[in-house]
């Protein structure tokens, strides 16, 4: 850090494997979300929550400023894939290309952390397509429908 640098940025991001790639096991995908903790505390970032489902991944972080939010999801990205084929435990996975990206003020964290941590409850009743769009549109976010993510349920 440099002198008299002082900062505070919290990035929440989402991506998605690739359809041929769901992680069906939870026990996968809780190690999955450590792992994908400690990428981040190798970057220098302070993951705050990191959680998600087969079809998707959420995480928040507060951000070391010099490390760009998509320098880190291609780092973050690039290394737990690895991890995953290398371990053999998912010997074709692959992210999505993309992500969604959207910042938070200080008093927002903890609802964004409850938010995140309540993953599997919030999608007995909702779709990642339609929290998705819901995030993009709160956020007011422009997109192209045709440029988003392929989604799972679509598939399935």
């Amino acid at each position: 850090m440099e002198p008299g640098t002082f900062t505070q940025y919290f990035s929440h991001v989402v991506f998605s494997p690739k359809l041929k790639s769901p992680i069906q096991d939870v026990r996968l995908q809780n190690r999955l979300f450590m792992f994908v903790s400690g990428i981040l505390k190798t970057l220098g970032h302070k993951p705050l929550a990191v959680n998600g489902m087969y079809d998707h991944i959420h995480i928040l972080y507060s951000m070391k400023p010099s490390i760009s939010v998509s320098d880190t999801v291609k780092e973050v990205k690039r290394v737990s894939s690895s991890f995953l084929k290398e371990e053999g435990l998912l010997r074709n996975f692959a992210w999505q290309s993309g992500y969604g990206g959207f910042s938070y003020n200080r008093s927002q964290i903890d609802d964004v952390i409850k938010y995140i941590q309540g993953q599997r409850e919030h999608h007995k009743i909702k779709t990642f397509r339609e929290e998705y769009i819901e995030f993009l549109e709160k956020f007011e976010v422009e997109y192209d429908p045709k440029y988003l993510f392929e989604f799972h349920e679509q598939a399935l």
